[in-house]
């Protein structure tokens, strides 16, 4: 009588078993899904922060100055070291030494830090011709020849310098016949380099 019981709660715990792991095999499991889900772009880990230099270490005829560079498609300012004094050189010397620094590729540290530049390394600029307005630079291509970015970065970084800045607003040509344009940096621009607003065209006597 034993054996025959036994034998008959066999199945019914053999299905209660499978019915159990079924449902802990449901409940544990992720369901697939076809339907794509967004979940937003990855978290940047680039710090887009550099360590102040050491000052101390510059020649005398140095001074600091911030430079605008690319990093996380913004532009955020880097600390350079010049070799000029800008309250005492003229503004063509001021634009000179910021645009060498523009154009360099950037050291070790900063690339790590995801820093970057899209200014060529070939740019020149140079003082007003005969015409121009007072203050005007000249660069060896038309502003509106570069990338977006690029022209930011001088923008903003020629911004930066009383030298270089008038009304609030950096005036710029190229090698063209064309009279030169003024140029203004907002925050706009710095959160996207992608436009930069060009005020107006001053015609050339």
């Amino acid at each position: 009588m034993m054996r025959s019981e036994r034998r008959g709660r066999r199945p019914v715990a053999a299905v209660a078993g499978a019915a159990l792991c079924a449902v802990l095999a449901a409940g544990c499991g992720i369901r697939t899904t076809s339907v794509p889900v967004d979940a937003g772009p990855a978290p940047s880990r680039v710090p887009c922060t550099m360590p102040a230099p050491d000052a101390t270490a510059e020649p005398r005829l140095s001074t600091a100055a911030e430079i605008y560079l690319l990093c996380n498609s913004q532009l955020v300012t880097v600390d350079r070291t010049v070799r000029v004094q800008e309250a005492k050189s003229d503004p063509v010397t001021v634009a000179v030494a910021l645009l060498d620094e523009l154009r360099r590729e950037p050291p070790g540290p900063e690339r790590q830090a995801g820093f970057s530049t899209e200014v060529p390394s070939t740019l020149r600029v140079g003082g007003p011709r005969a015409g121009d307005p007072k203050g005007a630079l000249r660069l060896s291509a038309q502003p509106e020849d570069l990338t977006p970015e690029a022209l930011a970065q001088i923008v903003c970084t020629y911004a930066e310098s009383e030298q270089l800045v008038r009304d609030g607003t950096v005036m710029l040509g190229g090698p063209g016949a064309y009279a030169p344009r003024d140029y203004l940096c907002t925050a706009e621009t710095k959160a996207s380099p992608k436009a930069v607003p060009a005020l107006g065209v001053f015609r050339l006597s």
